[in-house]
């Protein structure tokens, strides 16, 4: 809204500020505008989940880990409101509206955070209905996350029509995309590829949301990393020409570091850096001791949000990358279940996902978190190597 009513003033010769125009401007106000919000209704929503007496009571098939985990009993769940409500909010002031992209972003948390709430909600009020706490069933929560992947792969492939590169799947350390295909098998596989990765990175946040400040962490990491990808994705080089020697710098940073060159994609770092002082925002109440979680109101449209980034800027791959600890933490979880089903009942970890592995083990809860999040800087570090090494 910001930038409309700016832009309208500017159109009208009333107003000489010029500096909205520029993406990486309104990118830093998102930040610094969605960490205020965030901070400043923290407090009110924590509040508000007590007097609903939304609190989690934290239950695993593992005796010591409950009582590790006892004094986490009753503190309120569902705090990711805080993340959704600010960085809407803050997307919706400085962002243009009109981008479709942005617009299919905005959808997706929405679609993403209604069905994570809806799950919260049956699991935390069991008790009142009489239910046990298991929330959606896996079958019924996966068919909405398909749902939905498969509403944002449709229309966002028809945004790919007139971008070729959009039309490619891109590899890191590659500089040259490969063809999907022909039609209609590209869209097909463009769609499968969107239903993978929406499904995956969502359960994979969710997964990482099991103590205090370690999916937030590491969000903010992969969050940052796709403001870049999203800018250099669309954003002009300042252009210039040596008539003497005949030489023009290359017109756009895709072009320049070899990456796909997706039209209009820059608005979104906006929405990414939204995103991204919402959740640091949310850190100042979900560090150790936690005064609220994430839920899965938070973590699976976070986790939706980081697949869609990927989507749009072609890097789906370098996802893989730049959500290390993510990857680590789904694959933790997919090992422990295959080598307990295939041993008949021996266990390849003390317990998964891996951080409780970690917990376990000896180390403290604070150590885990640090220790992850340094690891979420490295795999950011090295994803963004690739950028310059293509």
């Amino acid at each position: 809204m910001i930038y409309h009513l700016l832009r309208y003033l500017r159109a009208g010769e009333r107003f000489g500020f010029y500096a909205y125009n520029y993406v990486m401007f309104r990118s830093i106000a998102a930040l610094l505008c969605s960490l205020f919000i965030a901070i400043v209704i923290g407090p009110k929503i924590i509040r508000w989940l007590m007097r609903m007496k939304i609190g989690d009571r934290p239950e695993f098939h593992h005796a010591t880990l409950n009582e590790l985990t006892k004094e986490k009993a009753n503190t309120p769940t569902m705090g990711g409101l805080i993340i959704i409500l600010a960085g809407l909010a803050t997307t919706l002031l400085w962002a243009d509206l009109r981008n479709p992209f942005v617009q299919k972003a905005i959808f997706l948390v929405i679609w993403f955070a209604a069905l994570g709430g809806i799950d919260d909600w049956l699991k935390l009020t069991a008790d009142s209905r009489q239910r046990t706490r298991c929330g959606l069933r896996a079958w019924e929560k996966l068919i909405f996350q398909i749902g939905g992947a498969v509403l944002i792969a449709s229309f966002l492939y028809t945004d790919f029509v007139h971008i070729e590169d959009g039309r490619k799947f891109w590899l890191p350390f590659y500089n040259q995309g490969l063809p999907l295909g022909a039609e209609p098998m590209a869209a097909w596989l463009f769609i499968l590829i969107a239903i993978f990765y929406l499904s995956a990175t969502s359960n994979a946040v969710n997964l990482a949301d099991g103590m205090d400040g370690l999916a937030s962490g590491c969000v903010a990491m992969v969050c940052l990393v796709l403001v870049v990808l999203c800018y250099v994705a669309s954003e002009a080089m300042a252009k210039s020409t040596d008539a003497t020697i005949d030489v023009t710098i290359s017109n756009t940073w895709a072009e320049y570091l070899g990456l796909p060159y997706i039209s209009e994609a820059g608005e979104l770092s906006i929405f990414f850096s939204a995103i991204l002082g919402a959740v640091l925002g949310f850190l100042w109440f979900n560090c150790h001791p936690a005064q609220t979680f994430m839920g899965d109101v938070g973590s699976l449209p976070l986790g939706a949000a980081m697949g869609y980034g990927a989507l749009v800027t072609r890097n789906e791959i370098l996802l893989l990358v730049i959500g290390g600890v993510f990857v680590i933490e789904l694959l933790s979880v997919v090992l422990q279940v295959g080598y307990f089903k295939y041993t008949g009942g021996k266990r390849l970890f003390r317990c998964a996902p891996i951080h409780h592995h970690f917990h376990l083990i000896g180390w403290s809860e604070p150590q885990v978190v640090v220790r992850f999040w340094l690891l979420g800087a490295a795999f950011a570090a090295l994803a963004l190597a690739t950028l310059r090494i293509r």
